[in-house]
């Protein structure tokens, strides 16, 4: 197995993993929100939330990441 063939397996867990943490995510504020009906638009992240957030980015990373190294390692 070559580096390219891990790094291959690494993007598609972290694609899955990312579509997973995205969908756990509460959802923002509604469609009303953006035109003034609901009183909280801006929220800071708490607890699980934040957690999911940081899990979120650090996953996105890895996966962009990957990405680039498969761009540049010769197949």
């Amino acid at each position: 197995m070559g580096i390219a063939n891990i790094l291959q397996i690494v993007v598609m867990a972290t694609a899955v993993v990312t579509i997973l943490l995205i969908l756990l995510q509460q959802r923002g504020a509604s469609l009303g929100a953006g035109f003034g009906s609901s009183g909280e638009l801006y929220t800071t992240r708490r607890g699980l939330d934040k957690s999911l957030f940081q899990a979120t980015v650090v996953s996105v990373t890895i996966f962009v990441l990957s990405i680039l190294s498969l761009l540049f390692i010769p197949s």
